[in-house]
Formats: structure tokens, sequence, C-alpha cells
């Protein structure tokens, strides 16, 4: 059962209620990738791509156990690279962005990972969401990253009817304090891991109570509950025409 989305953004006095909720329930939320160091952050954050970060945690300490640097992953061969990280999906292209990632670093950076967006996106296999979990969780720069958490739970709240996710971060970033970015998408992370679930969301146990998405869960809940009575109803009487 697919859940929509709310057709509205909530007032901005609720979304700021909403996120306040949020940010009292998980204030100690943070990355749940495992890493030792900023590379093997931006490694780890590579590999997470449509795949869940528990999987990653499985993987990376075989992998850096291996190519503990950028230097060693930029000599890899790839074929056990891909072999290594196969369980994460898209173990090719990932295989491939990871080494060529260590080698731009080994190019321009001396192997180490730099604080600059620009430079951190200049990197195979880095878009905007990679940089700014680097930069937000290594920096502790302001940034915000949207994974599809982050996408689900602030379309969900009525904080964005955005349709990227470049602009659910515009909408979210002008709701919260600049330096409040980098706490608040583990907010909405781990909120959509553990309530705002897809596909249908554990209302009953979500403090959001203002949550706009609410009526929308109760209204398909009741919607499947009378196609199901509906179909039951029609196969008893299949069933009755059949006996006679």
């Amino acid at each position: 059962m697919a859940i929509p989305f709310p057709k509205r953004k909530v007032s901005r006095a609720v979304a700021l209620e909403e996120l306040a909720i949020l940010e009292q329930t998980y204030p100690n939320a943070v990355t749940a990738l495992q890493y030792g160091n900023p590379f093997e952050l931006l490694i780890a954050v590579i590999l997470s791509a449509q795949c869940t970060d528990a999987r990653v945690n499985l993987t990376t300490p075989h992998l850096f156990a291996q190519y503990p640097d950028a230097e060693s992953l930029a000599r890899a061969d790839q074929a056990d690279v891909e072999r290594i990280i196969k369980s994460c999906g898209f173990f090719r292209a990932k295989a491939k962005n990871i080494i060529a990632a260590a080698q731009g670093l080994v190019a321009e950076h001396d192997g180490a990972v730099p604080g600059d967006r620009a430079a951190l996106e200049a990197l195979p296999g880095v878009g905007r969401k990679t940089a700014n979990v680097v930069l937000s969780v290594v920096f502790a720069e302001a940034a915000f990253a949207v994974d599809t958490h982050v996408f689900r739970v602030s379309h969900r709240l009525g904080l964005t009817l955005a349709t990227t996710p470049r602009g659910v971060e515009e909408d979210v970033t002008k709701l919260v304090p600049r330096e409040k970015w980098r706490h608040a998408h583990h907010w909405l992370i781990l909120h959509g891991r553990e309530i705002c679930k897809a596909p249908i969301p554990l209302c009953a146990r979500c403090p959001v109570v203002m949550c706009p998405s609410r009526a929308i869960v109760a209204r398909a809940a009741k919607e499947k509950l009378s196609l199901r009575a509906a179909t039951m109803s029609s196969r008893a009487r299949r069933g009755t025409l059949v006996s006679r």
C-alpha cells in the first residue's frame, strides 16, 4: 500500500513544532556508519548508496583491512575490490568509483579528504549528498544531507513539496537554524528508520502528533480494510453460487 504525501506544506509554525519534537526525541542522533577517519567515512558513504548502513558496516572492515588508506586503495585491483564489496549492491560501479576517488585524493590532495565542497564533489562517485555527509560529520560544517529517509520524512511531515533532493534541502534548511543543519538530517534519518518507515509509517508510536500524514495513513488503512471486506464478500457470494 503506497502512502501518498500531503499535497500542501504545513505552516511554518507547525513545521518548527514538528522539528522541535524530532530534536527532543533524537538529541544524540549521529551517523550509523562506522568509521575511524575521514577517508573511511568518505568510502563508506559512497558504498551506502542504495544500501543499508548496517550492510556497509559489515563490509568496510574487510575492505579497510586490505586497503587502509587512499594510497593503497588507489592501487587496488578492481576485481578484488568488487569481491569484497559485492554485498553492497551495484558493486562494479561502486568499486570503480571508490578506486577513482582514492586516486583523486592521492593526485589532488596528498591522500587526505578535503574539507571543501567543490573539491569533494570533484571526486568520482561523490555527489552533493555524500559531500554534505562528510562536511557535516567530519568537519562539523553547516551541511544538510538528503537521503531516502530525509526525502520521505520531510514530505510526510509537510515540510516540503519539492521533487528533488536539492529542493528538499533548500526547504528544510530554511526552517532550521544554520548551526543545527548538520544535526537535523540525523533527526529525520533516525525517525525514518524507527517510526516513519517505508512503505507504512508507525503513526501510533509517532511523537509528532500534528503530522499531516496521520490522517492520510488512517484513510488508506480504512480503504484497505473496506477493499478486503468487499473482496471477501464477493468470494463468499461466488462460493454460494457454486455450491448451488
